[in-house]
């Protein structure tokens, strides 16, 4: 079935407004819905609404609300992703598996080793990148959309507000993700309900940054036996967390 976002205000007690050209477009002319058929909206925010197409113009599409439901496939941890920015296309394939896997935003960093340049450009890359977590949310039917952040330098980062800050580090030896949330389960107390999780470059982190990030609060953790690219840390730190924190 298909999904729309709006937001809330475009929602009342029986009907929703849809106005977005690009949404209208792909109901009406690639899925060829109209009046009788049913889609799914989401609010952004909280819920999520079972509809019925009432009526469909070339600007706007009114549905009926035939179901209201709190948000059904969102998970319960708020996981930020901090990346470190990439070479070439590879930060379009760490927006979409996270996005797929439950990330709740998405912050490119500038870090000392980051050989990607900002050119005067990168603004239409943030956008391109929302783009693509707009498109991979639709499609895994989650109730939000994450934001991918405005870029920021790792020595400006703050982690105030986080109850559990992780870094991945490749020269970790002592303490690895798995013993992370294995202690968090020992101890019995609430699970944290905002993670940020933080993935270097290409060329990892300098140790000045790792002591930087751990005198901030960071647990330097090591993600298993091999190195992992960076494109394939991030997806795959946040599926171990998700594992462990919601199934």
């Amino acid at each position: 079935m298909a999904r729309v976002f709006v937001n809330p205000e475009m929602i009342d007690e029986s009907t929703v407004t849809i106005t977005d050209t690009g949404d209208i477009r792909h109901i009406t002319r690639v899925l060829r819905l109209g009046e009788g058929d049913r889609i799914e909206v989401s609010d952004k925010t909280e819920y999520e609404y079972d509809c019925i197409i009432a009526s469909a113009a070339e600007d706007t599409i009114i549905a009926e609300i035939a179901a209201k439901r709190k948000f059904a496939s969102e998970p319960a941890v708020k996981v930020t992703l901090f990346q470190g920015i990439p070479k070439a296309g590879k930060m379009e394939a760490i927006v979409q598996k996270c996005v797929e896997l439950g990330i709740y935003e998405i912050v490119p960093v500038w870090t000392e080793r980051t050989v990607v340049t900002d050119k005067g450009n990168f603004k239409k890359k943030l956008e391109r990148w929302q783009k693509i977590a707009d498109e991979a949310v639709k499609q895994c039917r989650r109730g939000i959309i994450p934001s991918v952040a405005k870029d920021a330098k790792l020595a400006g980062l703050s982690f105030d507000g986080y109850d559990l800050v992780l870094l991945a580090y490749e020269n970790e030896e002592r303490q690895s993700l798995k013993d992370c949330l294995e202690a968090i389960d020992k101890k019995g107390a609430e699970k944290p309900k905002k993670i940020a999780i933080i993935i270097g470059p290409e060329g990892g982190f300098s140790e000045n940054e790792v002591k930087l990030m751990t005198e901030s609060g960071a647990r330097s953790v090591t993600l298993g036996k091999t190195i992992l690219r960076t494109e394939t840390a991030g997806p795959a730190m946040l599926a171990m967390i998700m594992y462990a924190m919601e199934l």
